[in-house]
């Protein structure tokens, strides 16, 4: 049967006070205690020990078992321990941090169509592609990252001791210095003066982006900002279309209805666009559209999705075609992420070199003015 999202949220305005439109609005992640790794395992581990025939309560136990943290142990026996005073698995979850209201849908959903076992191997489907998205990334931006901050570190170093050096030796022989030196001993001293409130500004920077990160203004304007990006903009794009369509896989395997699909993934991505899309989707859908006549107003999706998902509407294989989209996209994340990273290389690499070459030859050309002087 299909269930209604709309009947979860009256149950739990009943049972709880808690506010669950601002609850949905939280990204999909956890605390460090239990980050997504964790949760990969978790959910695979609880998918074999279901399918081999244990109950539940016997998979936890097992689970909580194998935990190397007592904080972990501590969490799954919790769950344990409302399971046996009668709640199900979703209820038991609900109340820890640790998990977020993605899964409690999810799981909620399982347990009221009779697929739990299959909701459960796919949010460890989903925490994996997430896993591996996040490896991508780290993969493709780490060695420039290094790269940038060890030339940081360096022109630093020039400016605060090899360039002062200079400028004392042209002082003290009164050499008439060419245009970019001058500049260069003036950015020298601008540093030596100031250099203390780097720390400050970097931490003011973060408290900031810590109070304005909710905001929507601020997520609309760096999104938009991040999507223009060469490169970036576009893998950055491909990543979050790849996160709507494994929870769309996920949810339209648990027999939700699309339209609840939607209305559930759209308050798990934090991105603007994508939500913003998102809504307008729905609004759509309800009017009487079907899904690919509405995605193909808005430029986040791209028309090979549409075209994809036309073939999904008219054939009723939403969760074929949506499996189909995020293994594709899950291709494209990671050839991108290569291409990024070949091309950041050598681009900082070449940007940083005419750094260091112009202090370089700011210092030395006063030197052939002052040989001139000494002879």
């Amino acid at each position: 049967m299909a269930f209604q999202l709309k009947n979860i949220e009256k149950q739990k305005k009943k049972n709880s006070s808690f506010d669950i439109d601002k609850i949905l609005k939280k990204e999909i992640a956890f605390g460090n205690s239990f980050p997504n790794k964790k949760k990969e395992g978790f959910y695979t581990e609880l998918y074999v020990l279901l399918n081999t025939g244990l109950t539940l309560k016997d998979a936890l136990v097992l689970i909580a078992e194998e935990q190397k943290k007592d904080n972990d142990k501590r969490l799954i026996n919790g769950i344990v321990t409302d399971l046996i005073s009668g709640k199900n698995l979703s209820d038991a979850i609900e109340k820890q941090k640790e998990f977020s209201t993605y899964e409690y849908h999810s799981l909620k959903i399982g347990e009221q169509t009779g697929a739990l076992q299959k909701v459960a191997k796919e949010l460890g489907v989903f925490y994996k592609r997430k896993n591996e998205q996040r490896r991508i990334i780290i993969s493709a931006l780490s060695y420039p990252i290094v790269v940038l901050l060890t030339a940081f570190l360096a022109i630093l170093f020039m400016l605060q001791f090899v360039v002062p050096m200079f400028a004392d030796i042209f002082k003290q022989n009164k050499v008439e210095l060419p245009w970019i030196t001058k500049k260069i001993m003036i950015t020298s001293d601008v540093f030596q003066e100031y250099w203390w409130m780097v720390f400050p500004l970097i931490i003011s920077l973060i408290v900031i982006r810590k109070l304005v990160n909710k905001k929507q203004w601020y997520q609309k304007y760096t999104s938009k900002f991040l999507l223009k990006l060469p490169l970036i903009g576009e893998f950055v794009r491909k990543v979050k279309i790849a996160q709507f369509t494994q929870a769309i896989t996920l949810l339209t395997g648990a027999k939700v209805t699309l339209l609840n699909g939607i209305q559930l993934t759209k308050k798990m991505i934090d991105f603007y666009p994508l939500e913003n899309a998102l809504e307008k989707v729905e609004y759509d859908i309800l009017q009487g559209k079907s899904l690919h006549q509405s995605m193909i107003k808005y430029k986040i999706f791209d028309k090979k999705m549409v075209s994809l998902i036309k073939v999904a509407d008219e054939t009723n294989q939403n969760e074929t075609i949506f499996h189909r989209l995020t293994d594709q996209y899950n291709e494209e994340i990671e050839y991108r992420s290569k291409m990024i990273s070949a091309t950041i290389e050598p681009f900082i690499i070449l940007i940083l070199g005419v750094i260091v070459a112009t202090i370089l030859i700011a210092m030395y050309l006063p030197m052939f003015k002052l040989s001139t002087v000494i002879s």
